[in-house]
Parts: C-alpha cells; sequence; structure tokens
C-alpha cells in the first residue's frame, strides 16, 4: 500500500496570512495562544491510526514553545522548517528569507538534535518569479522543498510545477520538491490538498485525489493546520469572503480527518526523501514548466 503524507503546518489562528490586514505581527503575543491543545489532538489522533506526519514549525512558534516541537519529534513524527514569522515569500528579500530559513533550522536542530532538511513556504508562496529561493534553501542545508502548489489561482500556485514529487536542478544543487496533492479531471488539475479544500468541498475530492498517486505509485501530500481542528477558537472580524474561508467546515474537520487516516496509510516526507531514485522526473529551477522525463 502507498503510504502518503500527512503534513501539518504548525502555526496560530491568528497567524494566517488571510488575517494580515487585521491582525499586526507586533500584536501576536497578544493574542490567545491555543496550538498546544490543537497539535495534542492531533497528535492523539495519528496515533490511534498508527500515522506519522511532517510538521513544518514556524521558528516563532518554536521559540515560545520548544517542549511542543520535542514532544511532536518524540512521537516519531518529522520536524521540518515552516519558515521564522509567517511571511510570504512574495513579501521578502532573498537576504530576509535567507535568514528566516536558517534561524528557523538552527533552532529547530537545537531543540530537536536532529537534522532539520525540508521546508515549505507560507501560503506555498514560491511562485514564478520566485525560483531563487529554491537555491537559498540548496544553499541552507534543506534537501527537500514543499511549496510548488501545481495549480493556477490567485494568491499562490505554480502552475509549470509537476503533480508528483520530482527533482529540481538549481545553480546551487538538487532539491527534491514534494507539491501537494491535486486531482487530474480531463485538462482541469484542481487543488485537493487539504487545508479550506478539505473543509469546504465534498470530502471526496480528497480521497479521489490520493487514489489517483495511488495508481500513479506515488505518494501524495496531504495539509492541515492545527487551528482547523478548533471549532471554537476566537473570532476575529473579517471580511465575509475571509470569514467562510478561515472558519467555514472547522465542525467537520475533525470526522473528515478521521476518516481520511482509516482509508489511508500515511508517513513523514523524510521516508520518501530517503526511497525515491534520483531517476524521477526533473526540472530547471529555471525554466521549471519546461519538463524532461528521464528513463
Amino acid at each position: 500500500m502507498t503510504a502518503h503524507h500527512f503534513t501539518i503546518d504548525v502555526e496560530e489562528y491568528f497567524q494566517v496570512s488571510a488575517l494580515e490586514p487585521h491582525v499586526r505581527r507586533a500584536d501576536w503575543d497578544h493574542y490567545e495562544s491555543r496550538v498546544l491543545r490543537e497539535v495534542d489532538l492531533l497528535l492523539s489522533l495519528l496515533a490511534l491510526n498508527s500515522a506519522r506526519a511532517t510538521c513544518f514549525v514556524l521558528g516563532w512558534i518554536a521559540e515560545r514553545h520548544p517542549d511542543l516541537v520535542r514532544a511532536i519529534a518524540s512521537a516519531g513524527h518529522e520536524i521540518a522548517s515552516h519558515g521564522w514569522d509567517h511571511v510570504r515569500v512574495t513579501q521578502q528579500t532573498p537576504e530576509q528569507f535567507r535568514d528566516s530559513v536558517r534561524r528557523t533550522r538552527d533552532l529547530l536542530e537545537d531543540i530537536t538534535g536532529a537534522p532539520v532538511v525540508g521546508f515549505r513556504a507560507p501560503s506555498f508562496s514560491i511562485v514564478p518569479g520566485k525560483e531563487w529561493a529554491l537555491d537559498i534553501l540548496v544553499e541552507e542545508g534543506y534537501r527537500y522543498d514543499s511549496s510548488l502548489f501545481p495549480v493556477r489561482r490567485p494568491g499562490y500556485g505554480y502552475p509549470g510545477g509537476l503533480p508528483d514529487p520530482y527533482w529540481i536542478d538549481c545553480a546551487a544543487g538538487r532539491l527534491l520538491e514534494i507539491p501537494p496533492a491535486t486531482l487530474q479531471l480531463g485538462p482541469l488539475r484542481l487543488p485537493a490538498a487539504g487545508g479550506a479544500y478539505f473543509r469546504l468541498l465534498p470530502y471526496g475530492l480528497a480521497r479521489a485525489a490520493l487514489r489517483q498517486c495511488e495508481r500513479r505509485g506515488v505518494p501524495g501530500t496531504f495539509y492541515i493546520h492545527p487551528w482547523e481542528v478548533d471549532p471554537v477558537q476566537p473570532r476575529i472580524p473579517v471580511s465575509a469572503a475571509t470569514r467562510v474561508r478561515h472558519y467555514g467546515g472547522l465542525r467537520k474537520t475533525l470526522t473528515r480527518l478521521e476518516r481520511l487516516l482509516g482509508e489511508f496509510q500515511f508517513g513523514p516526507i523524510r521516508e520518501t526523501v530517503v526511497a525515491l531514485p534520483t531517476t524521477v522526473q526533473m526540472c530547471s529551477a529555471a525554466m521549471l514548466p519546461i519538463r524532461e522525463q528521464l528513463a
């Protein structure tokens, strides 16, 4: 049976990119922290289903809750980097991005005593024109990235990316890309990896996407945030569209996760990195839309 990737972006409910116009970073410490109980719920659910995950942890969270990071690692899950303070790559200079990924990796490794080899950009924000971030990841010692969402949509997306794990030839070296799962319907490639898509759209969308991955013999990558299993989290006044996107479906998330974990097998990305042959598909970081099939 194919082992898919269950991934958790470890962040607080008030750190979501959609809430940036309403919540200043300078005020983050004044908001109630709920991440400990939310992550504990997810870890318990994973343990009940003998599943292990990759947790992309914000440096900001790790600095304030080092015992949370240790607890995740002690439970057998992979610790990876989500950057320091959830600033999107599109809002950073290369120097700022380098500082973020280096600072976060150093802290996570100090806490766990284990190498951190994976990264996911906040809001999947490595988009066309920001490929320099991939080179920096290689230079900073990361072995894989999970930021290139191979869909076309406002705000994020990398339409030229591939739907399955593939190697990227960067100027600084090779980097393995682990894209979020998508569902192919004829000529359409639909996002189906988790988050609001999982909460607001029919459950069958995520299931069909992972089944397609199984038929191709590759792992699919699912993602969730701790705040998505917390329907009673504090409400922040936002626009109607943001309210639906952020708060819609929260009461259904846990039941759907139980169903997903009952239907599929999940493991951490690091095990795929070790097992994946170097003969999978490859792209050039400079020209990602141009694909080369390797024998």
